[in-house]
C-alpha cells in the first residue's frame, strides 16, 4: 500500500477552501488592476507628462532641496513603464524606467516611503540606481494625491549619502510642499478644461450657425464670437466692432425700429429680442432674429446675446402665407365651379338618375385635377399625371406627347374636357364595346417657332357599330367648347368616322416642359 509522501498536506486542505482563496486573490488582483487603470487614466487627464519645465514646478523642488539641505529633490510622475520628472532640481536625466523606480512604492503602497540607507535594504541594495549614477543612499517621498485620490507620483528628496528618518514635522512639511505641487496641478487641469470647454462651445456656435455677442452700452463696443463672418460677413471684426458699425449694416427699412428696441432696453434694463434684416456683404440680405439680457453679476452695463440666421424660417413663413393665399383663391374657383356645373347639369339632366351621374361624373373629373395639383405645388400640374388619372378612370385609353407643366386653370379645363370626351365615348362611343379604345396624341412647336401652337388628337376606335353625329347640342359639347375655347383660348374640331369620334384641338403653346 502505497504511503502519503512526508509534507504532503494537500488532502488536509479542503477544496472548497483551495476554490475561495483563488477567487479571493483573482478578485484582489482584478481590483489592483482596476486602480492602476483609473490612476494612469487620471495621470493622462493632467497633461503634465512630457511638457516642458515650468518656473511653478521648479520652484517647489529647489525649496524643498534647500529646506532639506538635500542635493536632489524630484517632482516624479509615475507611467505605466516609467517614472518622468516635471521637475528635477540636482539631477539631469528626465526620466528612468518604472522598474528600478523608488516612487512606485510610493504609488502602489499608496503612502510616503522613507529610506535611511539604501544599501541596508534587500529592495533597493543592487539596484542600478544606488549602485550606479546618482548613488542614491537616502530616499523619502511622498505620494502626490490626485482630487480622486488617485496617486500620480512622488515629491521626493534623495541624497547621496545616509541620512537618519525624517521627523514628524519633516514628513508633514515635505506633504504640504506636495499639497502645493497639486494645487499648482489641479489649476492647470481646471484651465485646460476651461479652454477645451470654450473651444468645444466655439465649435458648436460654428456648427449651429449661432453668433454670440456682448455690448457694453457705455462705451458702445461689441464683442462677437461664434459663427459671426457666417451671421455678418467676414469683415464683421472691424465692421462690427463698435454699435455705429452694427446700425450700418442692418437694412435702411428695419434700422429705426431696431434703433428704438435696443434703446428701451437699455433704458430700462429689460430683455432684447427683435427680428430684423441685414445687409451682409457676401450673401445680400438676411434675417436675424436676437435675443439678450443684461449681464447684472459682473456689470449691469453689459448686454449678452445670441444672433441667429432666420432667413430660411422666413423665407417658409412667407412661402406659407403665400400658399395659403393661392389655396383660397384656388377653393373660390373651384367652388365657382362646381356651382356652374350643377346650375347647368340640372337644365340638361333627363332626371334625377341621370342628374346625379353627370354631377358625380364632373366633380370625378374636377378630382382628378385637384389630385395633380396636390401631387405637385398646387400652383401647375403635369399632362402625363393627369392623363394617368385618367387612364386609372378609363383603362382603354392610351395617350403619348411631351409632358407639359399646366396652370391651374388650364388644368381643371383639360380634366372636364377630357371627362366629357371619355364619358360620350363610354356610353356612346367606341368604349360602349368590349374592342373600342382611345389614343389621345398630342406635341407642341419648338420654342422660337412663329406662331407656336400646342395640338392634341383623340381618336376612337374599334367601334362595335357605326358612330353617328348627335341628334341634338348636349351641355357635355358645350362644357367642352367653353373649356377649349374661353378657357384655353383655342379652337376644337369634331367628326365622326365609323370607328369612333375623332376630335383635333389646337391651342396657343404657352406651356414648358416638365
Amino acid at each position: 500500500m502505497a504511503e502519503r509522501p512526508p509534507g504532503d498536506m494537500s488532502d488536509a486542505v479542503p477544496a472548497a477552501s483551495r476554490t475561495g482563496g483563488e477567487r479571493d486573490l483573482r478578485q484582489a488582483k482584478d481590483e489592483k488592476s482596476a486602480r492602476e487603470q483609473r490612476r494612469l487614466e487620471t495621470l493622462r487627464e493632467y497633461r503634465l507628462l512630457d511638457t516642458k519645465p515650468e518656473p511653478a514646478f521648479d520652484r517647489v523642488t529647489k525649496l524643498v532641496a534647500d529646506l532639506f539641505d538635500a542635493p536632489i529633490a524630484l517632482i516624479s510622475l509615475v507611467d505605466d513603464c516609467r517614472q518622468w520628472f516635471k521637475s528635477a532640481h540636482g539631477l539631469d536625466v528626465p526620466e528612468t524606467s518604472r522598474d528600478v523606480s523608488f516612487c512606485k512604492y510610493v504609488v502602489e503602497d499608496e503612502q510616503p516611503l522613507i529610506v535611511s540607507d539604501t544599501r541596508a535594504d534587500p529592495r533597493f541594495s543592487d539596484n542600478p540606481l544606488v549602485t550606479g549614477e546618482p548613488h542614491i543612499r537616502f530616499y523619502a517621498g511622498v505620494p502626490l494625491r490626485a482630487y480622486n485620490d488617485a496617486i500620480l507620483g512622488t515629491l521626493c528628496v534623495i541624497d547621496r549619502k545616509e541620512r537618519p528618518a525624517l521627523s514628524f514635522r519633516e514628513l508633514e512639511r515635505l506633504q504640504d510642499f506636495a499639497a502645493l505641487v497639486m494645487a499648482e496641478a489641479d489649476l492647470r487641469r481646471i484651465v485646460s478644461e476651461r479652454d477645451e470647454a470654450r473651444r468645444t462651445l466655439e465649435r458648436a456656435l460654428d456648427f449651429s450657425g449661432i453668433a454670440t455677442w456682448r455690448y457694453d452700452a457705455r462705451t458702445g463696443a461689441i464683442h462677437w464670437s461664434g459663427a459671426v463672418a457666417e451671421l455678418w460677413g467676414a469683415d464683421y471684426a472691424t465692421a462690427l466692432a463698435h454699435i455705429d458699425g452694427f446700425y450700418g449694416r442692418l437694412h435702411p427699412d428695419d434700422r429705426q425700429t431696431v434703433r428704438s428696441v435696443l434703446g428701451d432696453s437699455v433704458a430700462h434694463g429689460g430683455h432684447y429680442a427683435t427680428e430684423y434684416r441685414i445687409q451682409h456683404p457676401e450673401r445680400g440680405v438676411r434675417w436675424i432674429a436676437v435675443h439678450a439680457d443684461w449681464d447684472v453679476k459682473t456689470d449691469d452695463a453689459i448686454l449678452t446675446g445670441v444672433s441667429m440666421d432666420i432667413t430660411e424660417q422666413k423665407s417658409r413663413q412667407e412661402n406659407a402665407n403665400l400658399l395659403m393665399r393661392e389655396l383660397h383663391h384656388r377653393m373660390r374657383n373651384l367652388f365657382a365651379t362646381v356651382g356652374a356645373i350643377i346650375s347647368l347639369t340640372r337644365h340638361a339632366a333627363r332626371d334625377v338618375d341621370d342628374y346625379v351621374e353627370r354631377i358625380n361624373s364632373r366633380l370625378d373629373a374636377l378630382n382628378r385635377a385637384q389630385n395633380v395639383l396636390l401631387g405637385a405645388n398646387f400652383m401647375t400640374g403635369s399632362m402625363h399625371a393627369l392623363l394617368r388619372e385618367v387612364e386609372a378612370s378609363f383603362p382603354r385609353i392610351r395617350w403619348s406627347g411631351p409632358d407639359l407643366l399646366l396652370p391651374e386653370n388650364a388644368l381643371v379645363a383639360m380634366a372636364l374636357l377630357f371627362n366629357e370626351l371619355a364619358t360620350n365615348a363610354a356610353k356612346h362611343g367606341a368604349l360602349s364595346g368590349e374592342r373600342g379604345q382611345v389614343e389621345v396624341s398630342w406635341t407642341q412647336d419648338d420654342e422660337g417657332a412663329e406662331d407656336r401652337r400646342f395640338r392634341l388628337t383623340w381618336a376612337e376606335s374599334g367601334a362595335e357599330r357605326e358612330i353617328a353625329p348627335p341628334e341634338r347640342t348636349s351641355f357635355g359639347t358645350l362644357l367642352m367648347e367653353r373649356s377649349v375655347k374661353n378657357n384655353l383660348g383655342g379652337t376644337i374640331a369634331r367628326r365622326w368616322e365609323p370607328g369612333g369620334l375623332i376630335v383635333d384641338i389646337t391651342l396657343p403653346a404657352r406651356w414648358r416642359e416638365a
